[in-house]
């Protein structure tokens, strides 16, 4: 929904992002002007469970007193859970006094205060941890990865071996079924639906050590890089990660694709951001506003 770092600009809104697994929705995030970016792509606000706020610099929140009205606005009656440092309390108390009046769904707050990765949510298909990250303020990254799937035995296996219900129940455990006269393995007879996926959001942050092992091996990483390479000093300055920086992390981690945003608008375009990315870490990849990728 949105790239830019601290001031939007004509072809950049602040950050946000809508994580879709299987239908249920995930925000990361809600810049100014996200439920704007909302409506052009089609997501229904009424759909969202969960909004991941990272922490509570205005171009990552100022959209959402907006977008909790107009959820209200709307009817809606479905609980929201929204992630967030502990300094995010006074900002939804203030809200709820001001303009909660009308608001007739529960806001269920859960306040992240950890040291290292920790499951604040899950259910049978997937979970969301929190992390923190190096910024200026109490801020948290996130990983959101689905489980593991049950195993399902091919129909042609039952037919092929007249298996019975314990032997399916065998299988579906992912052991082997073993009879007087042959071995009927998991690997012929039984398979998983789907590979799981997992998805992990960096922003803000600067370089720290135990980050490349918290996303390692994600299939796909979100990471700031709000400067180029030679803004390295600007970058250790504010907390914000480089080109170079959020590259070596997605090499470090051994993750399947990194794709930057949060860019700085000192730069109307920022695609020699790419080369810079890729002489690192060769599947990089530029986030734009309204960028619809599939994992």
């Amino acid at each position: 929904m949105g790239t830019a770092s601290a001031l939007p600009t004509t072809e950049r809104y602040p950050s946000a992002q809508v994580l879709d697994v299987r239908g249920r929705l995930f925000m990361m995030d809600c810049g100014e002007g996200a439920q704007i970016q909302l409506r052009k792509v089609g997501v229904s606000f009424l759909r969202i469970e969960h909004i991941c706020l990272s922490h509570i610099h205005g171009d990552h929140i100022f959209g959402l007193f907006g977008l909790l009205s107009t959820m209200s606005l709307l009817g809606r009656s479905a609980p929201l859970r929204i992630y967030a440092p502990k300094t995010f309390r006074p900002i939804l108390d203030f809200f709820m006094v001001q303009f909660g009046e009308g608001v007739q769904f529960e806001i269920d707050y859960v306040e992240l205060d950890m040291k290292e990765p920790q499951v604040v949510y899950e259910n049978r298909t997937l979970e969301l941890l929190a992390f923190p990250l190096n910024h200026r303020v109490e801020t948290f990254g996130y990983i959101i990865r689905e489980k593991m799937p049950p195993f399902n035995v091919r129909k042609e296996a039952v037919q092929k071996y007249d298996l019975t219900l314990s032997e399916i129940g065998t299988l579906k455990r992912g052991e082997n079924v073993v009879r007087e006269d042959i071995v009927i393995t998991n690997a012929e007879a039984a398979y998983r639906k789907y590979k799981p996926r997992s998805y992990a959001y960096c922003s803000d942050t600067a370089p720290f050590p135990e980050l490349a092992e918290w996303v390692k091996g994600v299939d796909l990483l979100y990471h700031e890089a709000t400067f180029p390479a030679d803004m390295a000093e600007m970058a250790e300055k504010t907390f914000h990660s480089t080109t170079l920086q959020a590259a070596q992390v997605a090499k470090d981690a051994g993750v399947g694709r990194l794709l930057v945003g949060h860019y700085s608008s000192r730069f109307p375009s920022v695609e020699f951001f790419l080369d810079e990315l890729r002489s690192v870490f060769p599947e990089s990849h530029l986030a734009s506003d309204l960028l619809e990728i599939e994992i």
